[in-house]
């Protein structure tokens, strides 16, 4: 009896096939190729800046290769400058604008989610409107505060660190305290009427059973404080006019300004080093950030 072949149905096994791969494709296959540009996208120009930064010749475009030529001449080269200066003034004053942001946000948030008083409403939308118009408005308002000032208060005059650390607590103030206030209203009120029960007061209260409960918050603002300071050009270039008071931003661009001098392969070596305290911080605080501005956004 011979044997009866049964035919293979290649289309109706591929179908199959070809509606599964179709399927990955529309629901996860997508993402990998938008992953490898979203990463290329933001590691090219990190890479660029390192591969300046390591060129002898100090040319930003003068190759056409990454990494062509190598040597650590532009890194030796800061220390003929006044950048380490630079960084010195960089990192005291957005340190003390950081600390002084979370300390002013804190109170005000936790005053604004605690207590009742007349006109709070009436603050609270206040901060808000003024959030609302860009900080460029006020750049010569603060120029001709701070000249006034400096006539009465030289120390809160212009080419003073000391008021551009102000500069910045007063422009950061209403953000921080909206974003913590949400945060704020997040922590159980039966926490505090409980503590007063046990004969705690108001600072106590405070300073012993909020803040260590709001340290994401806490850690979320300080970190975008340092950021904006750090890396702020404009207010500082108005208010800092000696060399010996610029910050890094300020003083680094000194070396790019004039297109005939510019000195690409120095400014990418002290780009490269500048980002350094700033990841750090990043990568230090990096257990809070999620946390602190997801409970923040959506609470209050």
């Amino acid at each position: 009896m011979a044997a009866v072949e049964t035919p293979v149905r290649t289309g109706s096994t591929n179908r199959p096939t070809r509606a599964r791969r179709a399927r990955w494709w529309a629901d996860v296959g997508w993402k990998y190729p938008v992953g490898l540009v979203i990463i290329f996208y933001a590691v090219f120009p990190l890479v660029y800046a390192l591969s300046a930064a390591l060129n002898p010749n100090g040319s930003l475009a003068g190759s056409s290769s990454l990494f062509r030529t190598i040597g650590l001449d532009n890194f030796a080269a800061l220390g003929d400058t006044m950048y380490w200066t630079w960084v010195t003034n960089t990192l005291v004053i957005g340190g003390i604008a950081s600390f002084g942001a979370v300390l002013m946000g804190a109170a005000a948030a936790y005053a604004f989610s605690r207590f009742r008083f007349q006109g709070r409403r009436a603050s609270l939308t206040t901060l808000l409107i003024i959030q609302m118009f860009p900080q460029t408005v006020a750049f010569v308002a603060v120029f001709l505060l701070l000249i006034s000032l400096g006539n009465v208060i030289p120390a809160l005059g212009v080419n003073s660190r000391i008021a551009l650390i102000c500069v910045y607590l007063g422009g950061a103030l209403g953000a921080n305290t909206f974003l913590m206030y949400g945060f704020f209203n997040s922590v159980p009120r039966e926490i505090d009427e409980a503590a007063r029960i046990d004969g705690a007061t108001h600072s106590q209260i405070y300073w012993r059973l909020i803040m260590p409960l709001v340290t994401p918050i806490l850690a979320v603002v300080a970190l975008l404080a340092f950021i904006s300071a750090f890396g702020d050009f404009i207010l500082a270039r108005i208010v800092l006019t000696s060399e010996e008071n610029w910050t890094l931003a300020v003083g680094m661009y000194q070396w790019v300004s004039n297109q005939l001098t510019s000195r690409w392969g120095l400014f990418a070596a002290g780009a490269v080093i500048g980002s350094i305290p700033v990841l750090a911080l990043f990568l230090s605080l990096q257990r809070y950030i999620v946390g602190g501005l997801s409970a923040g956004s959506v609470k209050g």
